[in-house]
This record gives C-alpha cells, structure tokens and sequence, in this order.
C-alpha cells in the first residue's frame, strides 16, 4: 500500500477494491485523475482508494497519468541529537529538491540539504523512505517523489536558510520541539517520524 497526498488528503494505493465504507474506491487504470483532484481539492471527497489486483502495478499504473518530479531531502541529526528543519510557507518542513540529471539521489539530497541550509559535513546514515505528493505546475499536476534519508552532521556554524527558494528561517530543533514542528508541518513529513514523535498536540484532543 501507498500514500498519495494532494495537499495533506491522502490518496491509497492498494490491492484491495474495498478499504472502509467512508472511502470512495476506483479502479487506477480507468479512473480520471484530474477529476479526481479536483473533486478533492473542492472537497467532494475525503478518503481515496485506488486499487489493483496487482500492487507492482499500483505506481506504474499511477506514473502514466502524470509526469513524475524525482526529489531527495534529508533528516539530519547533530551530535545532540537534535533535528534541522526548514520553514516555507507557514510550515516547518525538512530540506529537500529536485535531483539534477546525472545526479545519484544520495548526492542530491546531501546538495540540496546544503543549499538550503548551509549545513556541511553531511553523511548519509540510512535510506529512510519514499514519499508522494501531487502537485500542480504550468497547469498540470505532477507527482513528486522524494527519496529521504537519515544523514549526520557536526557542523557548528551558522545556519543560512536559501531565501531564493521562500524558506525563512533554518532551526535544530530538539525531541520536544520536533514534536511541536512535527505538528505544523506536512502529512507526508508525519511518515518519516517514529511515533513517539507524533504525539497528538492538546488541540487534537477529543474532549
């Protein structure tokens, strides 16, 4: 199974017709995607599943209706174990872009956490995961896959976050304060975290 999001709904990918009654269910090979955005993005509906009998077909089958972004991004940590976040547009965000042709994506992503945060000594600890999102650029919506990894830094030095790319303010931010970006920041970033991250925030809270 898979998680597409258009902007923080998520879309699932998987082998199964029916996933619970609130979802609305279609077939990936025939169904028709820019409806299908539209229709969530006007909030018509709220829980998606796409399904294929066959789950290697799942993205394939996903990659034909649109034109795939290849990005990588990191999530690096000090020596106090502390986590550098971004923050664009009103959310916190972990430093990520788009691989340059000819580029591996451990090399982008160590580029890309540069660029946007100045922060050198870079070493890839682990592949973390994938994610997917749907956007929409020049009047089409792409899909944007990103490739994480867990990297190490222990760069002392001033933090400069890329203004050219809207990004405001670069922060290592420790377990507590992860926590509470973690909460202003994006589902897809949600999935990269352990769960003791996730803790719900008061205002989640049902009384």
């Amino acid at each position: 199974m898979y998680k597409v999001f258009v902007n923080d709904v998520p879309i699932i990918l998987s082998t199964q017709k029916k996933v619970g009654t609130r979802y609305s269910s279609y077939a990936i090979k025939h169904v028709d995607f820019d409806k299908l955005i539209k229709d969530i993005l006007d909030k018509k509906i709220h829980y998606v599943n796409l399904y294929h009998k066959k789950d290697e077909k799942l993205l394939h089958h996903l990659k034909k209706k649109m034109k795939v972004i290849t990005a990588a991004g990191g999530m690096v940590f000090n020596p106090k174990k502390e986590i550098l976040f971004i923050h664009r547009k009103g959310r916190w965000d972990l430093p990520k872009g788009k691989v340059d042709k000819g580029e591996s994506l451990e090399d982008a992503a160590i580029r890309e956490v540069w660029e946007e945060t100045g922060v050198e000594n870079l070493k890839i600890v682990r592949f973390i995961d994938t994610t997917y999102h749907i956007l929409k650029r020049n009047g089409k919506y792409k899909l944007k896959e990103t490739y994480w990894y867990e990297m190490f830094s222990d760069f002392e030095g001033e933090l400069v976050p890329e203004t050219s790319e809207d990004i405001k303010k670069v922060k290592w931010k420790n377990f507590e304060k992860s926590q509470k970006a973690i909460h202003k920041s994006y589902e897809n970033i949600k999935l990269l975290f352990p769960s003791e991250y996730l803790i719900k925030h008061p205002k989640d809270r049902i009384v």
